[in-house]
């Protein structure tokens, strides 16, 4: 179900760096976006919405969408990159009836979703920032969904559709908002604001022909642009909000577009832009990626209790870049048959042939055909851990490896650099550093261990591979 067309009244894209709120006359870009948040904020007001609904690029979250629901959240923020610009108290009231329907209409289409209300649970940067500039003094309540790290355009375009399913319900009218970046590469180290810049020639260009887009209110275009834009730029998040936005509002290109803002802000590139439902418009879709009204799973990571598997749809062919960027270069793609190596949990191969190179993704220990773990998950179903064997993990993806490589025409003694990730260093690094050492030791490439807070499976390590390819097939 979609919402009706008078149910979102308007939608809004801001960024979510805490400068226009914190330090606007430091430069002329904070002080230009401040300004848009001002307008934005005055149609707001003119749209007289009973809720905000808000999709935050900065709120990660690992399990599932979670939603603020604490109808009186009153707390103090820092943000944690920018901390010396001090800090954000803030007083916010969520609105907990429509949270609430909208986690179940997130269970109903397949995700996995939930509330949370307690106090002093963080609110990211992005939201203290949007509520702070937009509504403070303002009586008008507010939802907030996280961005699940992992989730790609089904999952997302699912929650945005079970948010219209509970908006329409509600009888409310909104305000839509994707508090995002359009590029997120940020200096690597702080520059003064006066010499403040988007931090790579090409991210700039992309962010203005979104931009271009937008200001002719074909928000629908630039959606499904995000993936594009994603390859050829430092997309926020694969512009996951936009994604949402779209959905939320009307997956259509029917909307007045203004351009309130851009500027940088410490490399990133920030806009605030303002876009109202216009049937008078009358601009067609130029791209047509898939509608999704259930989530059936897009990640492809594990079969269903039945034991069938989710069918990947074939991808379409990304939407042709600007003339003046250069198209990458023709790569041999190596997808290893499923009987072979464990299917990959998301749109990439298992493998890719640049040159004399042989670039594998992350392997995990996942078996072929059963995604059967050998030492056994590190948490069941409902999130709670158990107990496994990293050795026996460490094992089953070094064999994967080995399967993928004798694939794509190489050998696990080509192999010239690895990259490990564990989620548990302290308990599991002296047993995979053994089985390693059994088995790719006298091989010696070079190698990097990470620690990391979770993989996307119930795994405890990963392996990234570049290897020494074999004769050209």
């Amino acid at each position: 179900m979609s919402p009706p067309d008078n149910a979102v009244q308007l939608a809004l894209i801001v960024p979510r760096m805490p400068h226009p709120l914190l330090c606007p006359d430091a430069s002329p870009a904070y002080a230009a976006l401040a300004a848009g948040y001002a307008a934005a904020r005055a149609r707001i007001i003119a749209a007289k919405p009973d809720v905000l609904l808000i999709y935050s690029s900065g709120w990660a979250s690992v399990i599932g969408h979670q939603i603020q629901a604490n109808p009186d959240a009153k707390w103090t923020h820092v943000d944690p990159e920018f901390h010396e610009l001090g800090a954000m108290p803030y007083h916010v009231h969520m609105d907990a009836e429509l949270g609430a329907a909208w986690r179940d209409a997130a269970l109903v289409r397949g995700l996995q979703a939930r509330t949370v209300s307690y106090q002093g649970f963080p609110f990211d940067t992005g939201s203290i920032v949007a509520l702070k500039l937009l509504t403070e003094g303002l009586d008008i309540p507010a939802s907030i969904v996280s961005s699940n790290m992992y989730a790609d355009r089904a999952e997302t375009v699912v929650l945005g559709k079970a948010a219209g399913e509970a908006l329409a319900a509600s009888g409310k009218r909104a305000v839509a908002i994707a508090v995002t970046n359009l590029s997120h590469w940020l200096h690597p180290r702080p520059v003064p604001p006066a010499e403040d810049r988007v931090s790579s020639r090409q991210d700039d260009e992309w962010n203005r022909k979104l931009l271009e887009l937008l200001g002719q209110g074909r928000l629908e275009d630039v959606s499904q642009l995000a993936r594009t834009f994603t390859h050829q730029a430092h997309a926020d998040n694969k512009l996951k909000a936009i994604w949402w936005l779209a959905t939320v509002a009307g997956a259509h290109n029917r909307y007045q577009g203004d351009v309130l803002a851009y500027g940088p802000v410490q490399g990133a590139g920030c806009a605030v832009v303002a876009l109202t439902p216009d049937d008078t418009t009358a601009a067609n879709l130029e791209f047509d990626e898939d509608d999704v009204e259930v989530f059936h799973g897009d990640r492809n990571v594990l079969a269903t209790s039945t034991g069938d598997t989710v069918a990947t749809p074939s991808p379409r062919p990304p939407a042709s870049p600007p003339s003046s960027v250069a198209p990458a270069p023709q790569q041999d793609r190596v997808d290893v048959a499923a009987d072979q190596a464990p299917r990959p949990v998301g749109a990439y191969p298992h493998a890719r042939r640049v040159g004399e190179l042989l670039y594998l993704s992350g392997v995990g220990p996942r078996q072929a055909g059963t995604d059967a773990i050998p030492g056994g998950p590190i948490r069941d179903g409902d999130g709670q851990p158990l107990d496994y064997d990293i050795r026996a993990q460490t094992r089953a993806v070094i064999e994967n490896v080995r399967k993928i490589l004798e694939a794509s025409g190489s050998s696990l003694d080509r192999v010239l650099d690895v990259t490990s990730f564990l989620v548990d260093m302290d308990r599991d690094f002296a047993g995979y550093n053994e089985v390693y050492a059994e088995l790719l030791g006298p091989v010696g490439p070079t190698r990097t261990t990470l620690a990391i807070r979770a993989l996307p499976t119930p795994i405890a390590v990963e392996l990234k591979v570049i290897a020494a390819a074999g004769p050209a097939r």
